[in-house]
């Protein structure tokens, strides 16, 4: 095994994914110094965390052995313990159910990945079965904040996105399906964007997810190593139900031109729920004000669209589907799950779901359909939108608990999240980007939404603000390093 300096600790630890990857590629550094590196930095700092739920230090040794010559040529990674399927690597979403699964393929995203050079040292924890904005399965415990460990480091992809802010990896899988990329990027202060639907394939193993609103990309510290992750993972399989138009030129190299006098729309009112803390409207004033700086012109707009009744629409759907994809996994399993499988909430979602008739369910499907044209109609006229990520700062560990049973009771407390599942059923590409910080060293992203299959302008604008608001340098306390 390649030995381990504190010389390299600090410059694996001050790079981002790309900036590894070209080490790698012009021999400046080994690919196994790197993953040794990674190996080092959890057995440091995730007993503080638990961000790393399942290692897989074999499989990222081998693929050092030979990292190609792709933008992430032997750059550690984490794979999400939900979703991405990885040949010869466990995958139990949280769950002792299915603790003895191992992924028999990669899935298309998985593969490109594999192309890519990425080398994946886990699996990142996530909350039970991934309907939680908050990680903390009864399976391995809560992941904690690396900037505050009294409060969340986010849900469904936390541990993904605690280790890239404490500097375990430099990125880390991520997938979304009602903010699980972007709630973990604001608590944790790093960059979390998910896509358009349809920009990446759910094949081979499945055709569809939740209709199109769940959506894989990943967490990571700078906007650049985003774009470059977009470039090697988007594209469709042949059959796929949804598609999205791909720009001429790489995501990546679209970087280098930056947005003039963009229409960019915000919103200061929370559309059910609490309204925003003190401190996260001071960040999206904040916001507002830096982009005005940059030449942009902004325009404070209200939603119309009635989003809380969409919720529990979408939470209609979202238990139909869970209760299909647990028949399938009792096929695996050799049995149905049983309540003591389950945390109570998880239990529950299967439990409502045999009390939904099929006209019920599909008159949900309709409703959330129509929500999402309002909300794209509504928004049609900006160029980017802004809200924050979450109307809150980070909550304490335990505040979303999936040991609580009672379905409705556990719903209403995502209203934090009121920002997050519109653009999951509505197919528009979202991001939150690090932009604030909340007294108690909590961070508060700020989300820039753009129009249908139109990443680049998002991405811009944030490569814009992370060099006119640099987060790149900023550290946790945890990180000691």
């Amino acid at each position: 095994m390649a030995a381990v300096t504190e010389d390299l600790v600090k410059l694996y630890a001050q790079s981002d994914a790309l900036a590894l990857g070209e080490l790698v590629r012009a021999k400046q550094v080994k690919a196994s110094e790197l993953v040794e590196t990674a190996i080092e930095l959890v057995g440091r700092l995730d007993p503080k965390l638990n961000s790393v739920v399942i290692p897989t230090f074999d499989v990222a040794r081998q693929v050092a052995e030979a990292p190609g010559s792709g933008p992430f040529a032997g750059v550690p990674f984490l794979l999400k313990n939900l979703g991405t399927q990885w040949q010869g690597t466990p995958l139990t979403s949280g769950l002792a159910y299915l603790q003895n699964y191992v992924c028999p393929a990669d899935s298309e995203i998985g593969g490109r990945m594999r192309a890519s050079g990425l080398a994946p040292i886990g699996r990142s924890n996530t909350p039970e079965y991934g309907w939680c904005i908050s990680t903390e399965p009864r399976l391995y415990g809560p992941t904690v904040n690396p900037w505050n460990p009294a409060v969340t480091a986010g849900g469904s992809s936390g541990g993904s996105a605690a280790a890239v802010a404490a500097r375990i990896v430099p990125i880390a899988d991520a997938s979304d399906g009602g903010g699980s990329i972007r709630v973990p990027a604001s608590c944790c202060g790093v960059v979390g964007l998910k896509p358009s639907r349809g920009r990446v394939s759910y094949g081979p193993f499945d055709a569809d997810l939740w209709f199109g609103c769940i959506y894989f990309l990943c967490n990571s510290r700078s906007v650049r190593d985003t774009a470059a992750f977009l470039d090697v993972v988007a594209g469709n399989l042949p059959g796929d139900p949804y598609t999205a138009p791909r720009p001429d030129e790489s995501w990546l190299s679209l970087l280098a031109k930056r947005p003039k006098g963009l229409k960019i729309g915000y919103t200061l009112t929370a559309p059910f729920g609490e309204p925003y803390a003190p401190e996260v409207k001071a960040a999206v004033e904040d916001a507002v004000r830096l982009l005005e700086s940059l030449g942009h012109g902004t325009e404070e707009y209200r939603f119309e669209v009635d989003l809380e009744e969409a919720w529990w629409r979408y939470n209609d759907i979202i238990a139909v589907e869970t209760s299909t994809e647990f028949t399938q996994h009792a096929q695996f399993a050799g049995r149905p799950p049983e309540e003591a499988d389950l945390q109570p909430f998880n239990w529950s979602m299967l439990q409502y779901a045999k009390t939904l008739s099929a006209t019920q369910y599909s008159a949900s499907i309709g409703a959330v359909r129509k929500a999402a044209q309002r909300i794209a109609r509504e928004l049609a006229p900006f160029d980017v939108f802004i809200t924050p990520t979450l109307t809150q700062p980070p909550r304490p560990v335990g505040y979303w608990s999936m040991e609580d049973g009672n379905r409705e009771r556990y719903l209403a407390r995502w209203s934090d999240a009121a920002f997050m599942f519109a653009f999951n059923i509505s197919g528009l590409p979202a991001m939150s980007v690090p932009l604030g910080m909340a007294e108690g060293n909590k961070p508060v992203g700020i989300q820039f939404v753009g129009r249908h299959g139109d990443e680049a302008t998002i991405l811009q604008l944030a490569a814009q603000a992370e060099e006119a608001a640099p987060w790149i340098g900023r550290k946790p306390q945890v990180c000691a390093i």
